[in-house]
């Protein structure tokens, strides 16, 4: 049995190398490619929980987290089955809740298109950074940056944005904002912190010193409302408290793909009852009734509103391709 699991692990952590790592991150590819090929590291990980509690980003992360090497294979595998007690604790007690702020850059067209203000809700919202848009500051293609703030997203933009999504000229108005999560982070929380940036992968420019500007962009606002708990049991009781005058959003962006289908279709059942608006922000697997083409580049997420597909954009906000 324990070699039919390890396998399985060795097929996953091959297949992260292959498909996911590969041309993001060469240090986790070279990293998970290793693992898949060595029995006694593929067993170590087969003895946790299965599912989420094996993930390739999970294990790499804790590892970056403890201190331990990463950046080549032989002191990697030295040093985890040493620190192996360690590392599962870290694993099972943390999740990945990689909380990338600069995304709103491709959700800020559709949220300052909406009636203002708005009442937001982010389901799998880790720290609560996307649920600031109005904290930061942007600047799309060559153009003027829009708002003030610490810290600024560049996006890219290609195609032609459609008539009712033009590219903002302002920030968004907020009235309310909460969020929910299994595990909320808490960014008053150095170990938490340290988390967060621990799930950046190696290698990817600005985006540790990026987070750590949107942390400090929204220090001192008031905390959102964050719920413990899971979306689909937590989200109708929570848009429930959402001011009236205002515009409700749910939305969540590479959050649904750790549900199971039925669950993800429950989800989808719940929000179309809810008065207001729907943004998602997923991969094109998640959301199969989606009416959209499949993206160019695997990695790129599928963004839309109401369930009518509006874009591709880049998993760190880096880039928003409209669909015309």
């Amino acid at each position: 049995m324990v070699v039919h699991i390890s396998q399985s692990v060795a097929d996953r952590y091959r297949e992260f190398s292959a498909e996911q790592a590969h041309g993001q991150s060469p240090v986790y590819e070279k990293l998970t490619a290793e693992i898949a090929e060595d029995p006694d590291i593929c067993a170590l990980i087969a003895s946790l929980p299965p599912g989420n509690k094996q993930q390739p980003n999970l294990l790499l992360a804790a590892v970056r987290h403890l201190g331990g090497p990463y950046e080549t294979w032989p002191a990697f595998r030295d040093w985890l089955p040493a620190h192996r007690d360690a590392v599962r604790d870290v694993m099972l007690a943390r999740f990945t809740q990689t909380n990338e702020p600069a995304r709103c850059a491709t959700l800020l067209p559709l949220l300052a298109a909406l009636p203002q203000p708005l009442a937001l809700i982010e389901v799998g919202t880790s720290a609560g950074l996307c649920l600031h848009p109005d904290r930061y500051a942007y600047r799309y293609d060559d153009g003027p940056r829009l708002g003030e703030s610490v810290v600024t997203f560049d996006c890219r933009t290609y195609g032609s944005a459609p008539p009712d999504l033009p590219l903002p000229g302002r920030l968004p108005e907020i009235a309310w904002r909460a969020g929910i999560d299994l595990n909320p982070l808490d960014i008053t929380d150095p170990e938490d912190v340290r988390w967060l940036q621990s799930l950046i992968w190696p290698g990817r420019g600005d985006r540790p010193r990026q987070q750590l500007g949107a942390i400090e962009a929204v220090r001192d606002a008031p905390r959102p409302r964050i719920v413990r708990g899971d979306l689909v049991e937590e989200l109708a009781p929570l848009a429930a408290e959402a001011p009236d005058g205002a515009t409700l959003v749910v939305l969540h962006t590479a959050v649904l793909t750790y549900l199971p289908l039925a669950r993800r279709e429950e989800f989808a059942r719940i929000v179309r009852g809810l008065p207001g608006h729907w943004i998602s922000n997923e991969h094109h697997t998640v959301l199969p009734w989606l009416d959209a083409p499949r993206p160019p580049d695997e990695h790129l997420l599928t963004l839309a509103l109401d369930e009518r597909a509006v874009a591709f954009t880049a998993p760190h906000g880096q880039g928003l391709h409209w669909l015309g």
